[in-house]
């Protein structure tokens, strides 16, 4: 029996090695079998499939220069106009005491901004102000698109209790929330239609003058002289009556002192 449990025990050591041994070489196995697994494996990066967002730009152009011959720039601008499709939304002509001038409003789609651009200022030689701008909007427009449809959403779950709701107070309430939510979808899609607008149709603004030949050798009569005169003299009088409407509460003030001041004096000599 003492020599048959040491033998059991040496049996038992040498099969749980055994194991080890074995189990040591499945782990290897599986390692090396992992490897070209991983090679053979590629992680490419996944193509996003959510299509390019279209910006929304809004362009606005000024023109100011000075022409020779307003009949014929006036001309050219119709021209222009026709040609790419635009629409005068404003014409105004006019004069002052240094030049008669004509300021005219376009509105152009907006692939043919800068051909009109180009149209215009043909002949030119230089702009007193050439300023052109691009108002980059696609964000706001996102975001307002975005909300809006957030709104409509809400609007049908409102419309879906409104169809469950059994009391009066419940229905009043509901009703009450669904008008304000309407007034939201409606000031959020007149946002979305001006911005959709101001996209599609650029604004430009022309403004051209002709200066008026100089009158400094032009004699004068000598009535003339003195109708000149009276009007200069009758402006300065009506300027001196507002400076004294503006300030006659402080020329009150300053009266009374030299009054009071006057009788201390009289007082002090008597």
């Amino acid at each position: 029996m003492k020599t048959i449990l040491p033998i059991f025990i040496l049996f038992f050591l040498f099969s749980c090695k055994n194991d080890v041994d074995n189990m040591e070489a499945v782990y290897v196995s599986a390692a090396e079998m992992s490897e070209p697994m991983a090679d053979k494996v590629s992680y490419a990066p996944s193509e996003s499939s959510s299509p390019e967002i279209e910006q929304k730009i809004i362009k606005t152009a000024k023109l100011t220069f000075e022409t020779d011959d307003l009949a014929e720039t006036t001309e050219q601008v119709r021209k222009a106009v026709k040609e790419n499709k635009a629409s005068i939304e404003k014409d105004v002509e006019g004069k002052n005491n240094h030049s008669i001038y004509r300021k005219i409003t376009v509105r152009i789609p907006n692939q043919n901004f800068e051909a009109f651009i180009t149209a215009v200022g043909k002949g030119i030689s230089y702009f007193d102000e050439k300023e052109i701008s691009s108002d980059d909007v696609t964000a706001e427009f996102i975001d307002t698109e975005a909300r809006l449809k957030a709104k409509k959403t809400l609007e049908a779950r409102y419309l879906e209790l409104l169809k469950k709701a059994g009391k009066v107070s419940e229905i009043l309430e509901i009703e009450k929330e669904l008008s304000t939510i309407r007034e939201e979808i409606e000031s959020k899609e007149g946002q979305l239609k001006y911005m959709q607008s101001q996209v599609a149709m650029s604004s430009v603004y022309l403004e051209f003058y002709k200066t008026k030949p100089a009158e400094s050798g032009v004699a004068q009569s000598y009535g003339n002289k003195m109708g000149n005169a009276l009007e200069t003299g009758f402006l300065k009088v009506s300027s001196l009556f507002l400076w004294i409407l503006n300030v006659w509460p402080f020329i009150l003030i300053l009266v009374v002192l030299f009054f009071i001041i006057r009788r201390r004096f009289k007082r002090k000599k008597a």
